[in-house]
């Protein structure tokens, strides 16, 4: 049986976690924030020894992307010490660090998938403060998994389809970008890929850095479309803009599609379409609804 410890368990990923772990024969622990402090490194050892941890899966990150812009302090703090905590109680305990990463370490350019060789480029704090999460671990000389995503949501917590299903039953017309492309991915699909990984032991000897998104392409424009149509609010009328009509403080990637030959290679992980993770989702929304 193998001890786990959860960091940054109540997020969207670490919630989808929970629900896998309590059925697992192995001894899942869940912390967030107010269990443990990861930007204390002290206690972060203590509480990886203390439950004699076999594997750290990190779910915790600052994600605010434009906030970051103004609180870099902050952002660096839990994107990149934090990490460097985990990382080194990992190695001195022996434990194996499974960090979760994202697109935007990488800059908008290019039309071709991001290989986990493409040359990293982050375009703002948030994407720059990540990277040198990765760096930390690959300098602490842990045995790790890094897990790069994109576009993440759920059922919990505030995110792109949930805020689509509100906006398009309360708003007659509503624009979204088109000119950013990537691959929506439910976090239930990332967070089943990791426990397998683990519950099949092969996160031993496969260390390194792998790319996870569900399969298929598209627009947010195409993904609000698909949203409004499955959920039945045909009546609002989406249109397509440019990101330049909603001025941001960071750049936001124009292409972030994620090539995820590796991981399905390393790990034969069969990843559903976006498309059928959405509707699969919004099921679970719908569900909870009805027994709320």
């Amino acid at each position: 049986m193998l001890d786990i410890l959860v960091t940054g368990a109540d997020g969207q990923l670490g919630r989808e976690l929970r629900r896998l772990g309590a059925a697992s024969p192995d001894r899942y622990v869940f912390t967030d924030v107010a269990e443990l402090d990861i930007t204390d490194r002290e206690a972060v050892c203590r509480r990886v020894r203390d439950e004699h941890a076999d594997i750290i899966v990190n779910c915790a990150a600052y994600t605010h992307v434009d906030r970051a812009e103004e609180d870099e302090a902050t952002a660096r703090r839990i994107n990149r010490d934090a990490v460097a905590n985990l990382a080194y109680a990992a190695r001195e305990c022996g434990a194996t660090l499974v960090h979760v990463s994202t697109d935007y370490v990488f800059g908008g350019g290019g039309n071709t998938p991001r290989t986990e060789q493409t040359p990293t480029e982050p375009l703002g704090v948030y994407g720059r403060t990540k990277l040198e999460g990765e760096e930390a671990i690959l300098a602490s000389g842990c045995r790790y998994l890094i897990f790069r995503t994109a576009w993440l949501y759920s059922e919990y917590g505030n995110n792109f389809l949930k805020t689509m299903l509100r906006l398009t039953a309360e708003r007659e017309t509503l624009d979204v970008v088109f000119d950013q492309v990537g691959s929506p991915t439910y976090a239930g699909d990332l967070a089943l890929a990791i426990f397998s990984v683990i519950a099949s032991g092969q996160h031993v000897g496969n260390e390194g850095i792998y790319h996870f998104a569900n399969e298929g392409v598209c627009s947010w424009y195409d993904f609000a479309v698909e949203i409004a149509a499955a959920a039945g609010h045909g009546a609002c009328r989406i249109n397509p803009c440019h990101s330049s009509e909603f001025p941001s403080k960071v750049t936001r990637p124009a292409y972030s599609v994620l090539d995820k030959t590796k991981v399905k290679r390393t790990f034969g992980l069969e990843i559903p379409h976006w498309r059928d993770s959405m509707l699969y989702c919004m099921q679970r929304i719908a569900a909870k609804t009805e027994h709320a």
